[in-house]
């Protein structure tokens, strides 16, 4: 049977294929939590829009990318909850200074884009916590930078982390690393991570495959998780 052909494998030179190693992923374990990474408003906006169209009213906006990934995304969620796997939504703080440097506004916001920056962190309504998940809200692009999620892990006693969310080159890419340093075992369903451009998403993912996590199919992901829901049920 042919290899399926990868998302980055357009964008690796002749040298980078000769040159590639089978990673060698830790296989991962049965105490899983999932990791939603910034679904939230300023990423999305309120409707599915074009990047270019969308970035003039939401300038953090990845465009259709997004809307496109929240099907599969949905279909995690969904099935992680039916398994009883801990869910955790990290959202930036609003009371913090982001850590990126802006050029400020030449000009004082619009009434309609203050609305917007006062929404900006607010997770999507498509994604929304259920009573119980947990909201981490971090003040750097890591989910453990100087946050309890690291503790709340602990406390769980997860051995697995799945991680999906935005942007893949950036708060997944940096969330994905700390996770890995920490040893966990990662899985990131492919459909389910974005970014605003293509081949920053692409070879990040790459990266984080050679190095980091184990980026599988969305489908994979959800045979994964339905062989934690087996194992927990009850016998008979």
């Amino acid at each position: 049977m042919a290899e399926r052909e990868r998302i980055w494998d357009r964008f690796l030179t002749e040298q980078d294929k000769a040159s590639l190693e089978v990673p060698a992923h830790h296989a991962p374990g049965t105490r899983p939590a999932l990791v939603m990474v910034d679904f939230y408003r300023w990423v999305f906006g309120d409707r599915p829009q074009p990047l270019l169209e969308a970035m003039r009213d939401w300038p953090g906006s990845v465009g259709l990318a997004g809307w496109n990934a929240l099907p599969d995304v949905q279909r995690v969620l969904a099935a992680a909850r039916a398994a009883a796997i801990p869910v955790i939504h990290l959202s930036q703080s609003e009371a913090i200074a982001g850590w990126r440097d802006r050029t400020p506004p030449t000009s004082p916001p619009s009434a309609e884009m203050l609305d917007r920056m006062r929404r900006k962190y607010d997770i999507i309504d498509e994604t929304a916590p259920l009573p119980g998940e947990v909201i981490i809200r971090k003040t750097a692009p890591s989910g453990f930078n100087q946050t309890p999620l690291l503790h709340h892990l602990r406390g769980l006693d997860t051995d697995t982390l799945i991680v999906m969310g935005e942007s893949t080159s950036g708060c997944v890419r940096a969330t994905v690393v700390d996770g890995k340093s920490y040893r966990y075992p990662i899985l990131i369903p492919e459909e389910c991570v974005f970014d605003r451009h293509e081949a920053t998403h692409a070879i990040n993912l790459f990266d984080m495959e050679q190095k980091y996590a184990h980026v599988q199919p969305v489908e994979d992901v959800l045979a994964y998780i339905e062989r934690i829901a087996a194992g927990r049920r009850p016998a008979g």
